[in-house]
């Protein structure tokens, strides 16, 4: 099974892909979609939507695990990287592929089993849990790392 963990937003999408075959967790590859900020709104969404179409296309993923949004005040913010989500889970649906969504904290306690871990130890359970020399930079993309981690550690995975 072939899941790809995404870590939204809109100037940088981080992902991750893992290979689960029985209980060992294969790193496949690991990334970012960036966006250069003075970019209309519009043209950062298509190019997130056409380098989500090519992972898509070189990784045939089962499933794709997302994490879900949490924001404190900056509405502007959120609605830029809330429009980015919404291209991302579109592109998915349209090739039928399975969406589970996660909370961040449910990320934390799946990956170090501390649900208020801090990034580092976050960052430093997903080099060891997927066997790597070093961790994997940018942050975003450890992230999306942890969340594909998250989601094969899940109890939803046995449904799949």
């Amino acid at each position: 099974m072939i899941i790809l963990g995404i870590d939204p937003g809109i100037a940088i999408v981080g992902y991750g892909v893992l290979k689960k075959v029985g209980n060992k967790l294969l790193h496949l590859e690991h990334g970012i979609i960036s966006t250069p900020a003075k970019t209309p709104q519009e043209e950062r969404l298509l190019k997130i939507s056409i380098q989500l179409n090519e992972l898509l296309d070189d990784h045939t993923p089962d499933a794709v695990a997302i994490e879900e949004l949490f924001f404190g005040v900056n509405t502007k913010t959120a609605m830029a990287v809330s429009e980015a989500r919404g291209v991302l889970l579109l592109e998915v649906t349209k090739r039928k592929i399975p969406i589970y969504s996660y909370k961040p904290v449910e990320i934390k306690v799946a990956v170090s089993g501390y649900g208020h871990a801090k990034k580092p130890q976050v960052m430093a359970m997903v080099k060891s849990l997927l066997n790597l020399e070093k961790i994997p930079k940018p942050d975003d993309a450890a992230d999306g790392l942890a969340i594909a981690i998250c989601h094969c550690n899940s109890v939803r995975i046995k449904s799949l």
